[in-house]
């Protein structure tokens, strides 16, 4: 197999957030942006999908390979030139036609299939197809990728606006466009974004639609600064807020709304220099009053984790200031965290959302003091010892008893007597290497030790 095909990435892993952002800024246009990320990541190359199959097709009929092998062998050969295929789709495309024509990979078959249904407003025909590209698309990033690429977009949208009026056809459609954009937030447009809009106002008592709306929402703000803009200057919070009040008693509404309010939240763009995550979990809490909601759909599914894990996880996002922290003890938020701590002690994913929204809210002092007067401290010891070989938890744990220490000398004392510095040393010596775990637990016990002074001391005896 040739591999002059190879296209070298053009940043270096390790080379810095700074200059990606302000190449990236200096794009002027998305597909040069997208191509930016592709090129920057973790310094890996990149190849085109029909630079793949060339070479599968290439080990097909010069080397008489079979077509497993011979996909096999293509992947290894890329893979050893350090060539990201997360994006490509490994499978043998149909040989040429008669005529000379390449044929396609299976979901853009499915694809054209679905376009020509729209084409032809054939209904039901396009209900099926819409059923058959969804679970192509849910199958791999790959697939979604591909179609993307080849403007699956488009003809999910105009599927969209076809089946407007037809409940059932729309949910189709809507799961469809979540689907394609899981993962590729920059297909939405402007159109887009009204739609899901106004189809949230529409629908707001059918919580079918109200979930599928959400989720494309949802996949379209992650990793998205922009859109999540457009989504909240559009009036995405109070929909999100209000959906979780209408259908307090779905878990998947509830569960997905707030996965959205959370990532409206987020700083997790590197194409722009700065987001308006904090202005945005201000505007969730001051404007749409987010903390009652969120605390009050909690009381409907204290038997469901999962629901409860994401509302903390939520929760977390929000205490951005001191005085949100408060109200969340004050409407019971403390509570409920320390009692599904307790009760889920057994469910790392749980504990570790737990542990971390206890850590954001005991930014507040008096919060430090509700925490250790519900016996918050002592389930935190038992978490770390209780996941003691899961990095994220003891580091979720060591930070948060590193919270509750700081400024707070009898708080310190009560975590060494539960057991705290047995448990930071413990955090340690199990995971060496974990830097994210080692910094927590031994600012931990510098603050219980004293040796503040002492650091201090060293760093500039060595400076």
């Amino acid at each position: 197999m040739r591999t002059e095909r190879v296209e070298p990435g053009r940043t270096a892993a390790g080379a810095g957030q700074a200059p990606q952002r302000a190449a990236l800024c200096q794009a002027e246009d998305k597909e040069a942006v997208w191509s930016l990320l592709r090129s920057s990541k973790m310094g890996s190359k990149q190849i085109a999908q029909e630079t793949f199959d060339d070479a599968v097709q290439e080990n097909i009929t010069e080397f008489e390979m079979d077509p497993e092998e011979a996909v096999r062998e293509a992947v290894q050969q890329f893979e050893s030139q350090g060539v990201d295929l997360s994006n490509i789709v490994k499978a043998v495309r149909q040989p040429a036609s008669e005529n000379g024509q390449k044929q396609k990979h299976e979901i853009l078959l499915t694809l054209d299939s679905l376009g020509r249904c729209v084409a032809d407003s054939d209904l039901n025909e396009m209900a099926e197809q819409l059923v058959v590209f969804t679970d192509q698309c849910k199958e791999q990033l790959a697939f979604r990728y591909l179609a993307g690429q080849n403007g699956a977009y488009s003809v999910v949208f105009s599927a969209c606006q076809l089946a407007s009026g037809d409940r059932n056809l729309m949910l189709k459609a809507f799961c469809t466009l979540s689907a394609i954009l899981d993962g590729q937030p920059d297909l939405l447009d402007a159109a887009g974004q009204d739609l899901l809009l106004q189809t949230l106002k529409e629908y707001r008592e059918d919580a079918d639609m109200t979930l599928a709306g959400i989720r494309c929402i949802r996949h379209a703000c992650l990793k998205h600064e922009q859109n999540r803009q457009d989504f909240v200057k559009g009036g995405v919070l109070p929909l999100l807020t209000g959906a979780i009040v209408q259908h307090g008693d779905s878990a998947d509404v509830v569960r997905t709304a707030s996965s959205a309010l959370r990532i409206m939240t987020f700083d997790d763009d590197i194409r722009v220099p700065f987001g308006h995550a904090h202005d945005h979990a201000k505007m969730i809490v001051l404007e749409n009053d987010g903390l009652r909601v969120l605390i009050e759909a909690a009381k409907a599914f204290t038997d469901n984790s999962g629901v409860l894990s994401e509302l903390c996880a939520t929760l977390s996002r929000l205490s951005v200031r001191n005085e949100f922290c408060q109200e969340i003890v004050d409407l019971g938020g403390l509570n409920f965290m320390v009692s599904l701590l307790a009760d889920s002690i057994d469910h790392p994913d749980v504990v570790k959302q737990v542990l971390s929204a206890i850590r954001a809210v005991a930014g507040n002092d008096d919060v430090k003091d509700a925490i250790v007067s519900a016996g918050g401290t002592d389930l935190i010891v038992l978490a770390i010892s209780h996941h003691l070989a899961n990095p994220q938890i003891c580091e979720q744990g060591c930070a948060a008893l590193c919270m509750l220490a700081l400024r707070k000398p009898e708080n310190c004392n009560v975590i060494m007597e539960g057991g705290g510095a047995l448990a930071a040393l413990q955090a340690m010596k199990a995971h060496p290497r974990e830097v994210a775990v080692q910094v927590p637990a031994l600012e931990l016990l510098i603050i219980h030790s004293g040796l503040v002074l002492v650091v201090f001391t060293a760093l500039f005896s060595f400076t």
